[in-house]
């Protein structure tokens, strides 16, 4: 699976580059940089709340020239709310047409969902609403949004599957929708017990054994 993170490697080099040849970033790569620190920031297994003179001081700029790039605070985790919906959504999507199957289809999302925080740390803490704390409600009520849709693309996978016949055909449609909600806070669960041991117990531990499980009928 392609690694995609808001500090990923190519974008970090890229950002070197146009440092070598100008002083100054061009709008584009300032803002991409200030969401690949804020989103390392939130890697801290303490679990620290983000200010914008932290993030200013990390970044080696004022807080002025952070406003300059974003309006505000909360228009900055937006950006990482939207980087999540865009990977995410995006891989489901690859998933989907990969995979005939139904439960092939829900195994593989459930997989792709615990490989992104394992790799994401900070995104994780996003994904939990624990960055989002004391920040502007309409973040929480965001991030709420793409975990129900998360959760929808499962039963849909799972309604794929009880057509297909086999252990599922029994399956009735309130089961599915049960189904789809365990499974979903089974993700849940592996992101909480990885955010709160300070990311060293990884969300992917035994998920091969957990899914067979969770998945048979």
């Amino acid at each position: 699976m392609h690694d995609s993170t808001v500090s990923s490697p190519d974008a970090n080099n890229a950002i070197a580059e146009a440092s070598k040849t100008r002083k100054r970033p061009r709008p584009g790569e300032r803002r991409l940089q200030i969401l690949q620190v804020l989103a390392e920031m939130l890697q801290n297994p303490r679990g620290e709340r983000v200010t914008t003179a932290a993030l200013a001081a990390k970044i080696q700029v004022s807080e002025a020239a952070l406003y300059r790039h974003f309006a505000s605070k909360a228009q900055m985790f937006e950006g990482l709310i939207a980087f999540i919906e865009q990977t995410v959504f995006g891989l489901i999507n690859q998933i989907n047409q990969k995979e005939e199957l139904g439960l092939a289809q829900a195994r593989g999302i459930l997989q792709m969902l615990l490989y992104f925080a394992e790799k994401n740390p900070g995104m994780t803490r996003v994904l939990l609403g624990d960055a989002l704390l004391q920040e502007d409600d309409r973040l929480q009520e965001r991030i709420t949004q793409v975990l129900e849709r998360v959760e929808a693309s499962l039963k849909q996978s799972l309604r794929i599957a009880q057509t297909q016949g086999g252990e599922w055909a029994n399956v009735t449609q309130d089961e599915v929708s049960i189904r789809a909600a365990m499974l979903m806070s089974f993700v849940l669960g592996r992101w909480h017990r990885f955010a709160r041991s300070g990311f060293k117990k990884l969300p992917t531990e035994a998920s091969d054994i957990s899914l067979r499980i969770l998945l048979s009928e």
